[in-house]
C-alpha cells in the first residue's frame, strides 16, 4: 500500500469517527430548557397513554434515586438530576476507552395534558425512572 493510500484511509477513518461523535452528541447531549442550571443532556423517554393514565418511562442509567427530582408544576413534568462518574473512574491514573452513556447534570420537562391529573407512583429500578400519573 502507498503513503498516498494509507493517508487516504486514515483520513475516511478520521472523518467515520468525527460522524460518529456528532451523531452521539445530537442523540444523548441535548441542552436541556432555557435557564435549567447546568444541565448537560436530557434523558430519552417513553410516554404511555390509556384511557385512565399516563405513563412516563425515563432512561436514566447508572443514576442513583437520590440524585432524581420530579416535579410537576404549570402544566409540566421535570425530571432533573445528575448522573456522577463512578468513583473508581475519577482516581488518577484510570484511563478512559469509552464514554457514551451521558454524565453530569439533567433536566427533562414534558409538557402534560391541560386536564387534572395526579401523581400515582413512581420507581427507579433497572436504570428506567418509571412515573405514572392517574387522569382525575
Amino acid at each position: 500500500m502507498s503513503t498516498r493510500d494509507l493517508e487516504e484511509l486514515m483520513w475516511a477513518r478520521a472523518l467515520e469517527m468525527i460522524g460518529r461523535a456528532e451523531r452521539l452528541q445530537r442523540q444523548f447531549f441535548q441542552p436541556g430548557r432555557a435557564g435549567a442550571v447546568r444541565a448537560v443532556w436530557e434523558p430519552p423517554v417513553d410516554v404511555y397513554e390509556s384511557h385512565d393514565t399516563i405513563r412516563i418511562l425515563v432512561a436514566l442509567p447508572g443514576v442513583a434515586p437520590s440524585e432524581v427530582v420530579v416535579t410537576v408544576e404549570d402544566g409540566a413534568v421535570t425530571i432533573s438530576g445528575e448522573r456522577r462518574l463512578p468513583s473508581g473512574v475519577r482516581s488518577a491514573g484510570t484511563a478512559i476507552h469509552r464514554l457514551e452513556i451521558p454524565h453530569g447534570r439533567f433536566e427533562r420537562r414534558l409538557p402534560l395534558p391541560t386536564r387534572p391529573l395526579e401523581v400515582v407512583g413512581s420507581e427507579l429500578a433497572n436504570g428506567c425512572l418509571e412515573i405514572l400519573l392517574r387522569k382525575i
